[in-house]
């Protein structure tokens, strides 16, 4: 049977024209349904028909700007011309991809770039995802040093598979999944807690995000690389999890870049490294770690992944990088994440709701707490009462249905937002966002309206679930 002109009767376009608005009806029978159930709680239950940069549009032709990048993996928006044309061109040129006994060149071509921005590093890993970059560095750093324990921080999110989930620091995702891999939590900047656990003798590695994005809470000036020391001095590597942070994220290709002599031994990396369209994940690691692991031909598929290095993957994320480069991403998402959390700043004292604004580019958390007046208090502690992270969803939603833009609480139970928007967006976008986050504030501090009825119906919602 040939290849050329399709045969058989399907129809995308067809089949999304006919079906399309069963969405959501689809969704509560066949998949997640407390998916469905949680969207129509808050009012986000639209019908988007399509999406371009950093805006989405709905069947209405109304705009709505993202400020939440598909948690981070729409690094330059959404269809990118260049990435999208590279996916035209990969596909036409219907390679012999996935033999799996053969060293095509794309994997190689990524790799030698993505190499160009992590110095000290010498190899890569492909696969599919930030979990999968995670449980490989997991796998890479227990072999490498023939050790079991893996220390990770307090309130750090790596993953979701068992592995990554054996170092997740938050347990409502952990509960009820064990037994896990063995692990030790410290607290994010606390060394005489590392030094206690290496004393140990038995810790392969500690994983660490350089800002976390539970809270956003950036490590402690020092921390990362008076960390790698005292590992290397017990012969214990340093794990950067880069998944959210890395490929200018934060104003530089790498969060751990921003602090001087900070050389991790393997670095994960995904999210916008897929350009918004095919799942890409990768391990950076130093060279000697992969020695080991494949330390003989007998141990040549000693770890691997089915769809890893995909000649669609690999084309999206040299494209990825080609962009980056041409268009200076990496700069704007340092120059505009700085008028961002300046103008966010400059807020707090005019709002005692507000209390923190911090994160380093286009990582932002905005976080609100306790109000000093009387008036406000009350409603505060109504809905701390009910379920700590209430009022961030209450700033959530407005944003969401008055302003149309989107956002989300950065964590269970916290009162904290993160804007992880797109990297190329700018001032337009800024402009946009305090505007409407201004309007919403205002509201809040009348201490009526709209904003406190929706709250209290998510106060009936958290006592009716308990």
């Amino acid at each position: 049977m040939t290849t050329g002109t399709p045969s058989s009767g399907f129809d995308l376009g067809k089949l999304l024209a006919e079906r399309g608005g069963e969405r959501y009806a689809l969704h509560s029978r066949y998949l997640n349904h407390q998916l469905p159930r949680m969207l129509h709680t808050i009012g986000f239950d639209k019908v988007y028909q399509r999406a371009e940069g950093a805006y989405f549009w709905d069947e209405h032709g109304e705009d709505y700007l993202d400020m939440l990048a598909g948690f981070g993996v729409c690094g330059l928006g959404r269809h990118h011309p260049v990435v999208r044309q590279a996916l035209h061109d990969v596909l036409d040129a219907g390679l012999a991809d996935l033999t799996r006994f053969d060293c095509p060149p794309l994997p190689g071509l990524l790799a030698e770039q993505l190499l160009l921005h992590s110095p000290h590093l010498d190899r890569v890993f492909f696969c599919n995802s930030g979990t999968e970059a995670v449980e490989s560095a997991l796998k890479f750093a227990r072999y490498a040093t023939g050790r079991r324990r893996v220390l990770y921080c307090e309130h750090a999110f790596h993953g979701l598979t068992t592995g990554a989930l054996s170092v997740n620091g938050e347990t409502g995702f952990r509960t009820g999944f064990d037994p896990l891999l063995p692990d030790t939590p410290v607290p994010l900047g606390d060394l005489e807690a590392l030094r206690r656990e290496l004393r140990k003798g038995d810790v392969a590695a500690l994983i660490v995000e350089p800002i976390q994005g539970k809270g956003v809470h950036e490590a402690p000036r020092g921390y990362l690389a008076a960390a790698q020391e005292l590992l290397h001095r017990s012969k214990a590597l340093l794990i950067v999890d880069e998944v959210q942070t890395g490929l200018g994220r934060t104003g530089d290709f790498y969060a751990y870049q921003h602090e001087e002599g900070v050389e991790p031994d393997i670095v994960a990396v995904a999210k916008a490294l897929s350009g918004g369209y095919v799942p890409v994940g990768a391990a950076v690691t130093k060279g000697w770690i992969f020695e080991k692991v494949y330390s003989s031909m007998d141990r040549v598929l000693v770890h691997s992944a089915s769809f890893g290095s995909n000649a669609q993957a690999m084309a999206a994320g040299l494209a990825t990088l080609a962009v980056m480069r041409d268009e200076k991403v990496v700069e704007n998402a340092r120059v505009t994440g700085e008028l961002l959390k300046k103008r966010l700043t400059a807020l707090v004292d005019q709002y005692e709701l507000l209390h923190d604004v911090r994160g380093r580019g286009l990582m932002i958390g905005i976080e609100f707490g306790r109000p000093r007046s009387l008036k406000l208090r009350s409603g505060w502690s109504m809905l701390q009462a009910a379920r700590k992270g209430l009022f961030a969803q209450m700033v959530v939603v407005p944003l969401f249905q008055r302003h149309r833009i989107l956002t989300q609480v950065s964590g269970d139970r916290l009162e904290v937002i993160k804007l992880i928007p797109p990297l190329i967006i700018g001032e337009a976008e800024v402009d946009r966002f305090v505007r409407a986050f201004v309007d919403v504030m205002d509201d809040a501090h009348r201490g009526s309206g709209l904003m406190w009825d929706f709250g209290r119906t998510l106060i009936r919602q958290a006592v009716n679930n308990r």
